[in-house]
């Protein structure tokens, strides 16, 4: 993996490169151009030069980039030789749609425990994955080497739980509830507001705003 520190922006893209890239390479492409893929990924071929231009020369002028090459690159980068323990918090319907979708297909995630309050939940296996009390977090979180959880609690319950999180060593919070979690530099949390985000592409919408 590099060493360099790279734009937020530009991580944030790598894993859109990555999966594109691995289709491209299943439907038989062995190269392409920035102009080409950024016609696919829908992100303007400068911005993917420039995000590429990050970790060095991973392309050849005339030529273009190698998918192989860019693939075996970015899986370094995105360490997908290693398989990512995420928890689960909360098994409303929101966390059982989460919990259904198969990160595994797809990247190196998979949900290795789920943690509930609900007495009739806790000690069941949901779509394979065992259902522990919140009070097993602690334990569950540094038995299982779990780094990353995804928080989808009732918002009165938030910030509490994720105080917890922090506690037991969570480095990462997918957040989908509204409140704003407080907790320090060492926690990053990426909040993932489905109401904002349907609000936003409906203004978009009645305003007659491109992209």
């Amino acid at each position: 993996m590099t060493e360099q520190k790279i734009p937020r922006a530009t991580a944030k893209r790598l894993p859109i490169y990555y999966r594109y890239l691995k289709l491209l390479l299943d439907e038989g492409k062995t190269k392409i151009s920035s102009v080409d893929l950024a016609e696919i990924v829908k992100i303007d071929a400068a911005t993917i030069r420039r995000d590429f231009s990050c970790f060095g020369a991973l392309g050849k002028r005339g030529y273009g980039y190698d998918v192989a090459e860019l693939i075996e690159f970015f899986a370094g980068e995105l360490n997908q030789d290693n398989l990512a323990s995420v928890a689960l918090i909360g098994l409303g319907n929101l966390g059982h749609a989460l919990l259904n979708f198969k990160f595994q297909k797809t990247s190196n995630v998979r949900v290795s425990a789920v943690f509930e309050v609900k007495p009739e939940l806790i000690n069941t296996i949901q779509s394979g994955v065992p259902v522990f009390s919140m009070d097993e977090s602690e334990e569950q979180i540094e038995e299982q080497r779990i780094d990353v959880a995804m928080l989808t609690v009732p918002a009165d319950a938030a910030q509490t739980i994720a105080t917890r999180l922090e506690a037991s060593g969570i480095k990462g919070i997918l957040n989908f509830t509204p409140m704003r979690l407080n907790v320090s530099r060492k926690v990053h949390v990426q909040n993932v507001d489905l109401t904002n985000e349907l609000q936003t592409l409906l203004y978009f919408i009645d305003n007659d705003i491109s992209n």
